[in-house]
């Protein structure tokens, strides 16, 4: 069985840190059963070289808002551009299979809102959500869906 193939971004380690624990989650149960697929990890930072994505992939992406709600009066993305800048290169989002997102829910409404966004956006589900690092929950839930899709 192929891996999954995470492609994420971190700004402050969050996303790293859950996608971290999910690979090791994997590993886990592909030593209970050979076919329980592992997971492949690929972070996207300023200092990422643009590749042209061949196999499939998902993306991890936090939610950072600087100014609009992101409902009524626009929405300013920070820090996390350069994901959606990558997914667009060339035909990357054509082997996007979705999206998870990760925030607090502090913010209501804007809670993912960066991942919702780039769904819509390369016209790719939204698979799932997480809040800050995650639970032990979180990995498993997520690691399913990640297996089906």
């Amino acid at each position: 069985m192929s891996p999954i193939r995470i492609l994420y971004i971190s700004i402050e380690g969050n996303t790293r840190s859950f996608v971290n624990h999910l690979k090791t989650y994997a590993e886990k149960q592909h030593k209970e059963n050979s076919k329980n697929p592992l997971v492949e990890l690929k972070e996207i930072s300023e200092q990422s070289d643009f590749e042209d994505e061949q196999k499939p992939y998902f993306v991890f992406v936090p939610t950072y808002l600087n100014g609009g709600n992101g409902i009524d009066n626009g929405v300013k993305e920070l820090m996390t551009n350069i994901m959606g800048e990558y997914i667009d290169y060339d035909n990357n989002a054509s082997v996007c299979q979705g999206i998870v997102g990760s925030g607090n829910k502090n913010f209501n409404e804007q809670y993912c809102l960066t991942a919702k966004r780039y769904a819509k956006k390369f016209k790719v589900p939204f698979l799932a959500d997480y809040e800050l690092r995650g639970t032990t929950r979180d990995q498993e839930r997520i690691y399913n869906i990640l297996s089906k899709a």
